[in-house]
């Protein structure tokens, strides 16, 4: 199982180790990530396999959430299938 993970805001030191610090300790694997600075704006997309996640899915995207509003960011993570459903014209 894949999800997707999608982080915006004002940019700032430490972003992508945080987010993928978070990803680390619990067991997601970044299989492919993309990231932009625009002026002082920050966004990041990254694709993650969930096959050794070491806690449930709906509290791994509580954690990033929760992370997200600690520092000012928006963090959305969404599995795959849902992701790709949402973007099918």
């Amino acid at each position: 199982m894949n999800a997707v993970i999608t982080v915006t805001g004002r940019d700032c030191m430490g972003i992508v180790a945080k987010v993928s610090g978070k990803c680390y300790e619990y067991g997601a694997n970044i299989v492919d990530v993309s990231q932009s600075v625009m002026r002082e704006y920050f966004a990041m997309m990254m694709l993650v396999e969930l096959g050794s996640l070491t806690v449930e899915f709906g509290e791994f995207v509580d954690i990033l959430k929760k992370l997200g509003d600690e520092n000012g960011l928006t963090i959305h993570t969404m599995h795959e299938d849902i992701f790709n459903s949402m973007h099918r014209i």
